[in-house]
């Protein structure tokens, strides 16, 4: 790739020489390279867990220049896995602490914060401003605006992608290489994927596929050795399996094919079934019925006749619980029958948050059950509300 200066251009303090002399010793890096990172700049799309391995190794690596897009705050169940932010930084914005981090590790690099939600509004003028885009992002409008984003911008993308104990990694974007939309035409329905707040992940996950994007990156930048174009690395650290796809061009990709049909940001959260459904009526049909914390907690202290069910998986409930029996929602098509004497009865289905038990309630519903409420908020509300002693996970 080419950097914003020429490397002919960019010159090396002795402090920088000392510092980066490790890289500098590498033929594949030497004097060259080293001034390429400097010239070049990176944007991290998240400072989360990927973004944590990704900016603390492309500021030790000596880029140049980091933008960082994010919009959240530390939380306590954050610092598991993303390391930019410590203890002391819970409350603070992520941008805040990354920075800091940054700096600590690399003082010569430039930190450009832009605290906002990517959209199709901004995206474009905010990624057009750097050489490489790094998506660290964690739900699937994100992924495809920052992939359409990059191949109208004619900007890589280094991709990478973890959940529970898994992760894929891939550089999409490339002139002659495929995009993240011909490998993911189509994004899978709402709610079939969970999210990490609801399945989990190990927290070291994000260390070792964040650091192989890190590395990804530095290649772009360098031109060191063969880059993941065309190929999607798969991580398995249970099985600690790591398997390489090919993947091909599309020459009928809607963005980067031969005839592209998006050749401009659409609505990505549309595109990917979130956005409720326009009119009035359709949305009221869409809603489900729902209680809240304290209505239920005011109706089981009345003693009324209501039937709680959990469908988290029994390991949350070794975190967390209220009492109610659990049948998790993966198994639940297979354990109808035990339902069957409260299909007459008022049935509340609970979650953590409340959207795995919304799923459990549409197919209760498909099944003929009628008298069916989803806990708002699941868990986590209850112990806002009702019981603050329930640890919140």
């Amino acid at each position: 790739m080419e950097t914003t200066f020429a490397p002919a251009a960019i010159s090396l303090s002795p402090e920088e020489i000392r510092r980066y002399s490790r890289h500098l010793i590498l033929p594949e890096v030497g004097m060259e390279g080293q001034k390429k990172l400097k010239a070049a700049s990176v944007l991290m799309v998240g400072a989360g867990g990927l973004g944590s391995p990704l900016g603390m190794y492309l500021a030790a690596a000596g880029v140049g220049r980091i933008g960082i897009v994010d919009f959240d705050v530390v939380d306590e169940s954050n610092l598991q896995r993303q390391l930019l932010h410590g203890t002391k930084d819970v409350g603070r914005p992520k941008l805040e602490s990354a920075r800091d981090r940054i700096h600590d590790i690399n003082p010569n690099v430039q930190v450009d914060l832009h605290p906002v939600h990517l959209t199709s509004d901004n995206a474009l003028e905010i990624i057009q401003d750097y050489d490489v885009v790094a998506d660290g992002t964690d739900n699937f409008p994100t992924r495809y605006l920052v992939n359409d984003a990059c191949v109208l911008a004619g900007k890589p993308n280094v991709y990478a992608s973890i959940f529970r104990f898994e992760g894929q990694a891939s550089v999409f974007g490339a002139p002659d290489g495929p995009c993240y939309r011909c490998l993911y035409a189509e994004p899978p329905p709402p709610g079939l994927v969970p999210s990490c707040a609801e399945g989990g992940v190990l927290g070291v996950l994000p260390g070792i596929v964040g650091s192989i994007q890190a590395l990804e990156v530095i290649k772009q930048i360098t031109g060191a050795g063969d880059s993941l174009i065309g190929r999607l690395l798969l991580i398995d650290t249970l099985g600690m399996q790591f398997r390489t796809l090919k993947v091909r061009k599309n020459p009928d990709c809607p963005v980067c094919g031969e005839h592209p049909t998006v050749t401009e940001l659409i609505d990505y959260q549309l595109f990917c079934g979130i956005t409720p459904p326009a009119s009035t009526e359709e949305t009221e049909m869409s809603t489900l019925p729902e209680i809240t914390v304290r209505e239920l907690k005011e109706r089981l202290d009345r003693g009324d006749d209501l039937f709680v069910l959990d469908v988290r998986r029994p390991h949350e409930a070794d975190i967390a619980t209220i009492g109610a029996p659990i049948i998790p929602l993966h198994e639940l098509a297979f354990r109808l029958d035990e339902l069957e004497p409260y299909r007459d009865q008022e049935i509340v289905l609970m979650c953590r948050s409340g959207a795995r038990s919304a799923t459990a309630l549409r197919h209760l519903q498909a099944q003929g059950f009628e008298k069916l409420y989803n806990l708002k908020g699941g868990i986590l509300a209850w112990s806002d509300e009702i019981d603050p002693s329930i640890p919140k996970y």
